[in-house]
């Protein structure tokens, strides 16, 4: 495999990618992983790349945009 980019792989190959890297995606051991897994489905489906999601990812983890009712704290 040359890389990791949705032009360099199969379908096949990017859930053998996200597979590999999350672990025990189907869930079975605490419930957590299936999130996590679904967060990369559209890596797999070839819409996004990995640098995409783990950045939209980690920017609404560090803002705070999923909370939008909290206040205080910076969080409006």
């Amino acid at each position: 495999m040359a890389g990791y980019l949705i032009k360099d792989t199969t379908r096949e190959e990017r859930e053998r990618i996200v597979e590999e890297s999350l672990g025990n995606i189907s869930a079975t051991c605490d419930g957590c992983s299936a999130g996590i897994a679904e967060m990369y489905q559209d890596y797999i489906d070839g819409k996004k790349e990995l640098r995409e999601i783990n950045m939209e990812f980690h920017a609404r983890y560090v803002s705070g945009k999923e909370f939008p009712e909290r206040g205080g704290c910076g969080y409006y």
